[in-house]
């Protein structure tokens, strides 16, 4: 499933290409997604000229001066640009086509799990935006806000802070990598973690996040970012995908547990 730094370098690789530009068409294939694309968003966008894009969470909005597509990559989404007239595979679901440019920017989206929505609201107060908590690499996420949330709180650390409304965009892959660099059990109770320790945990998902963006993201499957290329930051990977592989740290086989029905993994000797 894309995660922050997937959609994140999603964005990066297609806003330089979209910025300025005027919808021309839009060619919706398959509208049946997470939610159905409303069959009136193709009028209500052509004409528009794109002004800039951001991102909330795992969340892309494509924002006009009249409203903002938003866009979520579900489990298997991506966009990218392809050269216009390109001929569309099966999954290959919406097409945004520019008045002048000879590419197109392509959503494809295997499982279907994702959505094309168009709002003319300010798209931080939609409905499925308004209710999320910080970005982790923005200063509102910091150990205190995190101390106060989690204090009192019985759930497990791990399933805590991929919580999107205590913080958002920490998905499975690397929220496992960073309780490992934090060197913190994914299965502690959150509100029995020291201050010090969340202190660490917050540096370390910063880190973590960062890195990952920096590379590009990380593809198993599916993913390929707006350039159609992979992210390499699987290549990365401490614990995530390594259960019964050696610890990069101490040696000792590493153990998988399921969490709230994923798969975790941690080192019992380098986490505690």
């Amino acid at each position: 499933m894309p995660e922050l730094p997937e959609v994140e370098t999603t964005l990066r690789g297609i806003e330089p290409k979209l910025v300025g530009r005027s919808l021309a068409q839009v060619d919706i294939r398959q509208p049946k997604l997470r939610w159905p694309i409303t069959p009136e968003l193709p009028s209500e966008v052509v004409g528009q000229k794109i002004t800039h894009l951001s991102r909330r969470g795992k969340y892309i909005g494509i924002h006009t001066d009249k409203g903002t597509v938003i866009v979520h990559l579900g489990m298997s989404g991506s966009l990218y640009f392809v050269p216009a007239e390109t001929p569309p595979l099966f999954h290959d679901h919406v097409d945004f086509c520019f008045s002048d440019d000879d590419v197109w920017l392509r959503y494809t989206d295997p499982r279907r799990f994702g959505a094309i929505l168009w709002t003319t609201q300010d798209w931080n107060e939609h409905e499925l935006i308004k209710h999320l908590g910080p970005e982790p690499l923005s200063d509102l996420f910091h150990a205190d806000m995190l101390y106060a949330r989690a204090k009192g709180r019985k759930v497990p650390i791990k399933t805590f802070i991929m919580d999107s409304k205590v913080v958002v965009g920490v998905g499975n892959i690397y929220a496992n990598e960073a309780l490992f660099k934090a060197g913190i059990r994914p299965d502690r109770l959150a509100g029995k973690i020291s201050k010090a320790r969340l202190v660490k945990l917050v540096e370390c998902i910063k880190v973590v996040l960062a890195a990952a963006i920096k590379r590009g993201g990380t593809t198993l499957k599916d993913f390929v970012g707006g350039d159609g290329k992979p992210g390499y930051f699987k290549q990365e990977l401490a614990v995530y995908g390594r259960a019964e592989k050696p610890c990069v740290l101490c040696g000792a086989p590493l153990k998988e547990i399921r969490q709230a029905q994923r798969s975790t993994v941690y080192c019992k000797h380098c986490q505690s």
